[in-house]
């Protein structure tokens, strides 16, 4: 698994990646994949921290890699 904090926050690009900043995937789906399962509840919800800036919370990140994990 990738390196990520334990607690805090991570921004989108963070999660699914950013091959132009060489950031490599957490959860590898695309961006609109991520966000269409975010609001069909598949994925956990995003948290505002600015009007301009949302993250997911670390901890519910880490929960849903060892879920999806468990199922194989």
């Amino acid at each position: 698994m990738h390196h990520i904090p334990e607690t805090g926050f991570l921004r989108l690009y963070q999660i699914v990646g950013d091959p132009s900043k060489n950031i490599p995937a957490v959860i590898p789906v695309s961006r609109s994949t991520w966000l269409a399962g975010v609001k069909s509840g598949r994925f956990p919800p995003p948290i505002k921290l600015s009007p301009r800036t949302t993250a997911w919370r670390v901890e519910d990140i880490i929960k849903l890699v060892e879920t999806v994990g468990d199922a194989k």
